[in-house]
């Protein structure tokens, strides 16, 4: 007997930065994918190019072959400040478009035997398929991306940590010749 090959399919969230179709997530989220295919809110598929991905900083930057695109509005996460509402949007556990809601409990948190990322602490529960979706302000602005949980089960947790999105916009000049 031959050992069957099997397809592994993993999940996660993103969301779109430019109208041509770049889009962020969590580079832990494409690590070791063959193909990566995007499903728009339109249940619309495209196969994504992964322009660069950065293991440090957990951020990746894919690009869809599609035109005039919805866009994020990326807000300044240095303005921040503890006790700020924020939303928490993702697919957790393949139920897209699922929004949780918390506050920022800590700010440039450094979480033991990782490299230092300033994480935005939230306790908005997020799920296995949130990565590398957006973490929202009251006034609709992605402030972070959804990167870690702390967790004894690995669900539904109340310790969330998103990357600043002004720490993104550092690591995808670099991922990128055109910026954002």
């Amino acid at each position: 007997m031959r050992p069957q090959e099997r397809e592994v399919r993993g999940s996660g969230s993103g969301f779109i930065i430019a109208p041509d179709g770049k889009i962020l997530t969590n580079a832990h989220v494409v690590d070791g994918a063959e193909t990566v295919t995007v499903r728009l809110s339109d249940n619309t598929e495209y196969q994504a190019k992964v322009i660069g991905k950065d293991k440090q900083t957990d951020v990746a930057l894919l690009k869809i072959e599609a035109k005039n695109l919805p866009v994020v509005k990326l807000g300044n996460s240095d303005q921040l400040s503890v006790g700020e509402w924020v939303l928490a949007i993702g697919s957790p556990f393949g139920l897209d478009y699922s929004a949780t809601q918390g506050i920022v409990s800590a700010l440039s948190r450094r979480l033991p035997n990782e490299t230092y990322v300033p994480f935005i602490q939230t306790d908005a529960a997020v799920n296995p398929g949130n990565s590398g979706g957006p973490l929202f302000n009251t006034r609709g602005e992605v402030v972070g991306i959804n990167s870690q949980i702390y967790s004894n089960t690995g669900t539904t947790q109340v310790l969330s940590f998103a990357i600043p999105i002004n720490t993104v916009r550092s690591v995808v000049t670099q991922l990128d010749k055109d910026d954002m």
